[in-house]
């Protein structure tokens, strides 16, 4: 991977010109008082370096005469690596990882400046970090009140999101590669679930199950925390509990997704826990199957983004209308949203390095054009939250939909002559879910 990351910071270069990009690397995470989680490298700076240390610092100086590409890094320390792990340290990070120049993270105040001085402007996110979102101001700061002497320096920041994140909507070979095995995990994972429920599990077994599997072949861990909702639990979009004992008659959700070399998926089954829908369940079920396979064949190139949201949007009013559960025109009940106490998510969202990956869903009022490399999620869904209130004008809820929650999502890459399914291998027709 490290030619493709070389790739990588070519192209950038190659946009900002005369500019200095900046990236921070991702602090530790604290999980309690002095116990840390495991370390996860903020993602543009994985993208650009591959690089997976914290206490970094990467810079693309594309103007200057030696070094364009510089890392700062921790630097080999014996006493503290036996205690928190090995360090790449200041040599490696040249040898390993193609850096023009590395020096210790240390030395960052003394040696930013130089490729900063003939910048005609900063590329920085200002992230979460403030103490180092003051560094780089300071730095520039110092620039603009030397600018009148030596007649060069930033003059500007600007955000690298809108460059850099338009560059990761568009996978690569390599990245796809790496999407389809961790999709390929997280298939395997939901269908080994499926099997393994039955009327008396608790929904934490589920879960140990499913993540049992990612991490037997050699996945990064889960992509989010794991939703493993029984019953009415399926109603509550992003329930992670997961503390119930499921019960014969009812269906269970699964929202559930594995990181495999920094690559994330993400998948949502529903299915009967003792084996056969009821039919309310199976009437709401095949409104959402309907819905997610017409979105799905409008993830197309060249269709905007807005649309396969539109017209699962549509069948699930319709489907809603015919059961009774909602009255009236279809489209004037899709202009005024009554279909939002059932269905109050967007149909999908960007996938790749983060599970709601970066990328505009829109440029003003223009939604994006899909394009091929780019991967989204089609997940609609319809929850009827037992003590919905009907909206105006709108029938009573029949008590016996309550309490059920279906959602179907599979990860969708956009080809040059349509689209994929990278999760194709899930089950999701009736007859495969029920046993």
């Amino acid at each position: 991977m490290q030619a493709e990351h070389r790739q990588r910071r070519e192209v950038l270069m190659s946009k900002i010109g005369n500019g200095t990009a900046i990236f921070r690397s991702a602090p530790m995470a604290v999980m309690h008082n002095d116990v840390e989680y495991n370390y996860r490298q903020d993602s543009d700076f994985y993208y650009l370096t591959g690089f997976n240390e914290p206490q970094s610092v990467a810079v693309l100086a594309p103007h200057h005469a030696e070094h364009k590409f510089i890392l700062f890094v921790q630097p080999k320390d014996r006493e503290k690596e036996v205690w928190s792990g090995y360090r790449c340290g200041v040599e490696a990070a040249k040898e390993i990882y193609g850096a023009d120049e590395a020096y210790p993270i240390d030395e960052l105040n003394e040696k930013l400046p130089q490729y900063l001085e003939k910048a005609e402007r900063i590329y920085y996110h200002l992230g979460r970090d403030r103490g180092f979102n003051d560094t780089v101001l300071r730095h520039y700061q110092q620039l603009l009140r030397t600018y009148p002497r030596r007649g060069t320096g930033p003059v500007a920041i600007e955000d690298t999101a809108h460059i850099l994140h338009s560059m990761r909507l568009v996978k690569s070979y390599a990245e796809l590669q790496l999407m389809r095995k961790a999709a390929d995990i997280a298939a395997e994972a939901h269908i080994h679930a499926m099997k393994f429920t039955t009327p008396g599990c608790w929904e934490y077994e589920v879960q140990a199950e499913i993540e049992y599997i990612f991490q037997k072949r050699g996945a990064m861990g889960v992509a989010y925390p794991s939703i493993v909702a029984s019953g009415a639990n399926a109603c509550v979009l992003h329930y992670i509990e997961n503390q119930r004992q499921m019960q014969d008659g009812e269906l269970l959700l699964i929202d559930a997704g594995c990181a495999y070399g920094y690559y994330n998926s993400d998948i949502t089954r529903t299915f009967p826990v003792g084996g056969k829908f009821t039919p309310e369940q199976k009437a709401l079920y095949e409104i959402v199957l309907a819905a997610q396979k017409s979105a799905i064949a409008q993830v197309q190139p060249g269709n905007p983004y807005n649309l396969f949201h539109d017209v699962a949007v549509r069948i699930l009013t319709e489907g809603l209308v015919e059961l009774g559960i909602l009255k009236g025109e279809i489209d004037k009940l899709i202009e005024e949203e009554k279909y939002k106490p059932f269905y109050m998510h967007r149909t999908g969202h960007w996938l790749g390095l983060d599970v709601h990956d970066v990328g505009a869903y829109q440029y003003g009022e223009q939604p994006q054009i899909l394009q091929a490399g780019q991967v989204v999620t089609v997940e609609p869904g319809l929850y009827i939250v037992p003590g919905t209130e009907p909206a105006e004008d709108q029938p009573p809820i029949d008590s016996r939909w309550f309490g059920i929650g279906i959602r179907i999502e599979d990860d969708v890459l956009v080809t040059a002559t349509g689209n994929e399914v990278l999760t194709a291998g899930v089950p999701k027709e009736v007859k495969d879910v029920e046993r």
